[in-house]
């Protein structure tokens, strides 16, 4: 069986890695975007990936890197 403290060792490093993937990908699409509010919101709180997330999902700016069309 497993050890609390081993247990509990896993569980964070997990969390660990999850909230860093997402802290990272988050922090460069508002650095892309020019979303300075939102860049030190997510690098100062630690919400375990939640903060991030509701930034991707709802709040970054639409992707204006196409190039324009012409008629």
């Amino acid at each position: 069986m497993y050890q609390p403290a081993l247990l509990l060792f896993l569980v964070v490093l997990v969390a660990v890695i999850w909230d860093t993937v997402w802290r990272g990908i988050a922090l460069w699409k508002a650095a892309h975007n020019k979303q300075l509010y939102w860049f030190i919101a997510i690098l100062i709180f630690n919400t375990i990936g939640i903060l991030p997330i509701i930034y991707i999902a709802f709040f970054q700016r639409p992707n204006s890197t196409k190039p324009p069309t012409t008629t």
